[in-house]
């Protein structure tokens, strides 16, 4: 069995992973994933009982029963870059012995379900639209790192969309990554739209935001929303989703990401209050997971 130097698996003294400080018996079989650490406790409002709560950083955990369902639902703050960081830690947890530092005999498959907001890119996705993350767009590189990369990803896909961007050199090569069909089709009941979202590497320069400091490409924007491919369109921004696929499939995880629309881009519309009104989709979420 292959072991885990203390390099590479940090365990705290008290028996946890490193970043997310949880241990092992403290992880649920299904996961929801939030980026703010204070939408945490938004969620885990609606279980009727709460098993541990732990914090760390940005990262905040809260494990409980919903509806006779355990869950857990962490925090994983802003971009890809922390996804990777949750995702193999959550993996460690669920798939490492900690005493042994050895890959467990049997394979546990976790079901990770993050809940976002993001902005919309098109007419039919205006301000509350719900929208499932059925193919992602990684602008930020980070399954590049792994082997099997190619293997996993729409390589067509990734082709022709470098060629409608006029894609840079200069830019981390993008990869287009599938969510996991059965958790979509659960999570999904009609009552959302499935589209393909663009996973950037930041909030403004990769999303297109151009304030004091000029962008390299202006018309990247319009690239994005005029880009089609075997009926697929760009319908989003957000900032985790391909991590969260890319990794959850290199390591046989479900994964998917699910996302409220608080601000259209193509109309330049904007919701700034829509803490009180994404609770929707976490009930939805919880009920369905």
């Amino acid at each position: 069995m292959k072991y885990f130097a203390e390099s590479e698996l940090i365990i705290n003294p008290d028996g946890s992973v490193f970043h997310l400080h949880l241990k092992p018996e403290e992880l649920a079989d299904k996961v929801i994933l939030v980026g703010d650490p204070g939408r945490v406790e938004t969620v885990a409002s609606h279980f009727e009982s709460r098993e541990c709560e732990v914090e760390s950083r940005e990262f905040k955990t809260i494990t409980g029963t919903y509806k006779g369902k355990r869950i857990t639902v962490l925090s994983t703050g802003i971009g890809c870059d922390n996804i990777d960081i949750v995702v193999n830690e959550l993996d460690a947890l669920a798939n490492i012995d900690f005493t042994t530092r050895q890959e467990k005999e049997k394979f546990h498959q976790l079901e990770l379900v993050r809940i976002g907001t993001c902005g919309g890119l098109q007419p039919y996705t205006p301000v509350g639209t719900f929208i499932c993350s059925e193919k992602s767009i990684g602008f930020d590189g980070l399954l590049n790192f792994y082997a099997g990369r190619n293997d996993v990803c729409d390589l067509a896909f990734e082709e022709a969309f470098c060629k409608h961007m006029e894609w840079s050199p200069l830019l981390c090569a993008p990869y287009v990554i599938d969510a996991n069909a059965e958790l979509i089709s659960r999570i999904n009941q009609g009552d959302m739209v499935n589209g393909v979202t663009i996973a950037a590497g930041g909030f403004f320069g990769p999303q297109g935001r151009e304030l004091r400091v000029p962008l390299a490409d202006p018309h990247q924007n319009e690239k994005v929303e005029s880009f089609e491919y075997n009926g697929y369109r760009i319908t989003n921004f957000e900032m985790e989703s391909s991590a969260l696929a890319g990794l959850s499939r290199l390591m046989g995880h479900k994964a998917m990401t699910v996302c409220m629309v608080i601000a259209n881009r193509l109309i330049k519309e904007a919701n700034t209050g829509y803490k009180n009104t994404i609770d929707t989709l976490i009930t939805t979420v919880l009920d369905r997971i």
